[in-house]
């Protein structure tokens, strides 16, 4: 923490887009740094490696974040925001960028999450990917839990601590678009999501 506390400090003196990504990926290195430390089975992982996934752990990563996308993307297809029009991520065309924006502050609290508690309690082990094939390939039994495992943890509900009332993680999605929206036609000041429990 007192790592990436450091560098959270180095943002205000970026003077461009390049510097604050840079920062941003050396967090992001410390954060899976302590993965390792984090879940208790002997798998190897060194660092995040997406195209193609390199091991069991970047396999479990990459086929959860492309659910959480999709679950994005319905949300956001119940308002009228364009999907292709994003914020963080460069805007294209042919990609949904605007859910990579929104999906990266539910991977953490919905993704990670739930990778640790499934290694953790060995729900998924190493003989679960296909070996031969670098571990890229999940088995289907497993891939069919880790889903049941994703809508549990989307219609899992907290307290709103605004709202007052019980409101699901795949709400709290749909709450974090309509925040966009307020400050893209009311001028209301943005202000990203944050974990209060």
């Amino acid at each position: 923490m007192k790592e990436i506390d450091f560098l959270r400090n180095q943002i205000k003196l970026c003077k461009d887009v390049q510097e604050l990504m840079g920062i941003e990926g050396n967090i992001r290195k410390v954060y899976y740094d302590t993965w390792n430390i984090i879940i208790n089975q002997d798998i190897e992982f060194e660092k995040r490696v997406k195209n193609p996934p390199d091991n069991a752990i970047n396999s479990l990563i990459s086929y959860i974040n492309t659910i959480i996308y999709t679950r994005v993307l319905s949300e956001i297809y119940k308002t009228q925001l364009n999907p292709t029009i994003s914020y963080l991520h460069e805007p294209s065309e042919r990609r949904f960028s605007l859910c990579l924006d929104v999906a990266e502050i539910f991977k953490p609290i919905i993704v990670d999450r739930l990778i640790f508690s499934m290694l953790n309690k060995k729900q998924i082990t190493e003989k679960d990917f296909e070996r031969n094939l670098n571990f890229l390939y999940i088995k289907d039994k497993v891939r069919k839990e880790i889903t049941k495992q994703v809508d549990s943890r989307l219609q899992t509900t907290i307290m709103h601590k605004s709202l007052k009332r019980e409101v699901s993680y795949e709400y709290l999605i749909r709450l974090e678009i309509y925040k966009l929206i307020k400050c893209l036609t009311e001028d209301v000041v943005y202000e990203g999501f944050k974990m209060w429990w």
